[in-house]
């Protein structure tokens, strides 16, 4: 590589100017396993503004009702099972908004019974885009079930290096000059969300959500119940204009026409998601309950699950539907897995059953604990998110577990029983050591290295060649789209000493490619 590249990890960008053309070079680099992932010619990186959602920020969010009786009011829309909202007023770190509409959210998170419930403030309930940074509804989580207060912040800030996930901090709220506590505020997962990780907004979009009312969660995920939407009301809660047909035809093809659907679905994307959320044991998501999770469909035609909900994550909830209530040491060595043979469970059992997607899906798992496990990476940021509001968790007077308990999570699992809550270390320590011990996760993978382009300064309808050394490979591609939200193809690179790739067998590969007049992403992949 020439003395302007260097290599990257993933979530580092390096911007340079070539030819009146502005390169962002982005390298993904899952280390010795799989995939480097670099971008060139004039793509825009998504810059989110994150300084309402500034992780070392924490909100104030200052809500006033006329009525004194707020609270019941609340109650009674969710009693009558509406989305109605109570209107009122927001001071949001100091800056007012009118005609805001309130409700409460949740299900287990919520009771009549407790002061600090979950929140849903809907800024431009009834002023057009009355918003704050461009988001216009606001989600506020009680840390119901995490005494450590960090899962769901941690879990949202790890997620968004692998996947497209909801940035996530903390709020101070008060109704009426009453302070109810310290809230998790995440990002709602809306058309702002898909506008900007996704480039559209009025496609497809659809909640999984269980709508039959109370009961613990069950039903599998993602089967295919025929022809008839009616059959997925208590499953799916469409969120865009239209979609259940499009819902119905991905269905069908996962379940039945399995060889097709990598034409619905983004299947890396898809690995990331159930990788991520079994290595975090998050069970009370779609790899386990038919919940806590999106569904979006992109212009190029394929869905893409995103995560939502993760205040259970490391282990906060270890009923699993097919395994039962999991016990500590049931948890830490979950398997990678779990679901694999169960039929109910097509978002697993009809994309793992393929050796290509689970080769793939522990590389990325591998990735996950080699970046935040075995470095404690995880340990050393759920400590100082802890550090950033110990004094606001001191202050919360309607937390659910004691200030000892939030300062005990972290390593000790808090209660005892089937409301008892692992330690977050206490689980991942022991469960990182138990997935490196299998069979599947020692294997050597391919290692990439100096990948490069020439010419460097590619202008537009030029041939571009591409290398890169590699060792313990039997094949090597090049993926490479024009695009951001394009569709990767995939051709072969060689190691003939024909394709600008030194001596044959030397082990560095070569392809060309015209680079036509449009933007070009691509990445190395090797088996």
């Amino acid at each position: 590589m020439t003395s302007n590249q260097k290599v990257f990890n993933f979530k580092e960008k390096l911007n340079m100017k070539i030819k009146n053309i502005l390169l962002n070079k982005k390298i993904k680099i899952m280390k010795k396993y799989f995939f480097i992932l670099i971008t060139i010619a004039g793509f825009s990186s998504f810059v989110q503004s994150q300084n309402f959602y500034d992780i070392n920020t924490i909100n104030s969010i200052e809500i006033t009702f006329e009525e004194s009786n707020w609270d019941y009011l609340l109650d009674q829309l969710v009693a009558a099972g509406q989305e109605e909202r109570l209107i009122g007023t927001v001071m949001l770190n100091g800056q007012f908004f009118d005609s805001v509409g309130v409700r409460y959210k949740g299900n287990s998170t919520y009771s009549p019974n407790q002061v600090k419930n979950p929140l849903n403030i809907k800024l431009d309930h009834i002023i057009d885009d009355q918003l704050i940074e461009g988001y216009g509804t606001l989600k506020l989580a009680n840390c119901f079930k995490d005494p450590s207060f960090v899962r769901e912040v941690l879990t949202y800030e790890m997620a968004r290096n692998y996947m497209a996930a909801g940035l996530s901090n903390f709020a101070n709220v008060y109704i009426n000059g009453t302070h109810l506590g310290l809230y998790t505020n995440d990002q709602n997962v809306d058309k702002h969300f898909m506008r900007t990780h996704f480039g559209s907004d009025e496609n497809t979009r659809i909640k999984g959500e269980i709508t039959s009312g109370g009961g613990p969660p069950t039903g599998g995920v993602w089967d295919y119940y025929g022809e008839d939407s009616t059959s997925y009301y208590n499953l799916y809660d469409m969120k865009s204009d239209y979609g259940w047909q499009e819902l119905i035809n991905f269905l069908d093809t996962l379940n039945n026409h399995n060889n097709s659907v990598d034409q619905l679905l983004n299947i890396d994307n898809h690995l990331w998601f159930i990788a991520f959320s079994n290595l975090l044991v998050n069970l009370d998501g779609p790899i386990n309950n038919p919940q806590n999770y999106y569904l979006y469909k992109g212009d190029n035609g394929r869905f893409r699950p995103v995560l939502w909900d993760l205040n259970e994550s490391f282990g906060g909830f270890r009923m699993h539907q097919t395994l039962g209530n999991l016990n500590t040491t049931q948890a830490q060595q979950l398997s990678p897995f779990a679901n694999l043979y169960e039929s109910e469970f097509p978002i697993i059992s009809k994309i793992l059953t393929n050796d290509t997607y689970r080769k793939i899906y522990v590389a990325h798992m591998k990735t996950i604990i080699e970046e935040y496990f075995d470095n404690n990476l995880y340990e050393t940021r759920a400590l100082q998110i802890q550090d950033i509001i110990d004094d606001d968790v001191q202050a919360d007077q309607n937390k659910f577990y004691s200030y000892a308990n939030f300062i005990s999570n972290i390593y000790n699992q808090v209660g005892g029983g089937p409301m008892g809550v692992i330690g977050v270390v206490q689980l991942m320590d022991a469960r990182t050591d138990y997935l490196n011990s299998l069979q599947e996760f020692q294997y050597d993978g391919p290692e990439i290295s100096s990948v490069s382009h020439s010419p460097e300064s590619a202008a537009p309808n030029n041939e571009v060649w591409f290398n890169a050394s590699v060792t313990n490979e039997s094949d090597v591609f090049l993926s490479h789209r024009t695009g951001l939200y394009g569709l990767f193809e995939k051709i072969p690179m060689f190691d003939d000493g024909n394709h600008e790739d030194g001596q044959a067998g030397d082990g560095i590969y070569g392809v060309s490619l015209n680079t036509g007049s449009t933007n070009i992403q691509y990445y190395i992949y090797a088996e």
